[in-house]
C-alpha cells in the first residue's frame, strides 16, 4: 500500500495536485476569515448599537435574521444553495476559489459576529465613557478603543474559529473545487488504495491545526506581554 501511495505521490507527482489543493485550502480559510471578521463586526457593533428610530430597528432585525440563518443552517446546504441557486440566480460567475472564500466569509461572519459582540460586551463600559469623554464619536470609540481591547480578548475563539474553517473546507468537493481532501481522494481512486492517502489526509490537517493553534497561542503571549507594558 505504503509503495503505491509513494510511487502515485512522487514518481508520477501526485504532489503537486496535493500542493494545488493546499494553496486553496489556505486561501480560502484565510479570505473567509478576514470577510468573516469584517462582516461580523459590523454585525455585532450594528446589534449593540442603541435603536434611535424604525429603519435602525429594522437594520438590527435583520442582522438577527442573518445570524439565525447562517448558524442554523449545515456549511453544506450554504455551499450547495448559493452556488447552484444564489449565485446564479444574481447572475454572479465567480472563480472558484473567490466563490467559495465569499461563502465562507458569509458563514464565519455569523458566528463572528456573536463571538465580536461578546468581546465588545468583555470591555469596561468606561471605556466608552471614557472615549466619548475626549471628543470621540461612537464608531470612533468604538473602531479606536473597543474593538482592538475586544479583539485581544476574543483572539483563542477566533483562533478555534479559523480551525473550524479549515476543517470545514473538506466539503468543497461538492462543487468541484480542488481542495486539500480532493487532492487526497483522487490520489486514492487513481490507485485502488484508500488507507494510506486517507491516513496522509488526517496527518496533513493535523499538523495544518496544530501549527495554527501554536500561532494564536504566540500571538495571544505578545498581545498579553505588550498589555502589560
Amino acid at each position: 500500500m505504503w509503495n503505491t501511495f509513494v510511487e502515485k505521490f512522487i514518481e508520477q507527482e501526485g504532489y503537486k495536485l496535493t500542493l494545488t489543493g493546499l494553496t486553496n485550502t489556505a486561501l480560502i480559510a484565510v479570505f473567509g476569515l478576514l470577510i468573516g471578521f469584517l462582516l461580523g463586526s459590523i454585525i455585532a457593533v450594528v446589534k449593540l448599537v442603541p435603536a434611535k428610530n424604525v429603519l435602525f430597528n429594522i437594520l438590527k432585525k435583520l442582522c438577527d435574521g442573518y445570524v439565525a440563518i447562517f448558524r442554523g443552517t449545515p456549511i453544506v446546504v450554504q455551499l450547495l444553495l448559493l452556488h447552484f441557486a444564489v449565485f446564479p440566480a444574481l447572475g454572479l460567475l465567480l472563480e472558484d476559489v473567490v466563490e467559495a472564500s465569499l461563502i465562507f466569509g458569509l458563514n464565519s461572519a455569523a458566528y463572528i459576529s456573536e463571538i465580536m459582540r461578546g468581546g465588545i460586551n468583555s470591555v469596561d463600559k468606561g471605556q466608552m465613557e471614557a472615549g466619548r469623554s475626549l471628543g470621540f464619536g461612537y464608531t470612533t470609540t468604538m473602531i479606536k478603543i473597543i474593538i482592538p481591547q475586544a479583539f485581544k480578548n476574543i483572539l483563542p475563539t477566533l483562533g478555534n474559529e479559523f480551525i473550524s474553517l479549515i476543517k470545514e473546507t473538506s466539503v468543497l468537493s461538492l462543487i468541484a473545487v480542488t481542495d486539500l481532501t480532493k487532492s487526497f481522494k483522487a490520489i486514492a481512486e487513481s490507485t485502488y488504495e484508500y488507507f494510506i492517502p486517507y491516513i496522509m489526509l488526517a496527518v496533513t490537517y493535523f499538523v495544518i491545526v496544530y501549527i495554527i493553534s501554536l500561532l494564536v497561542k504566540f500571538m495571544e503571549r505578545r498581545l498579553n506581554t505588550d498589555a502589560k507594558k
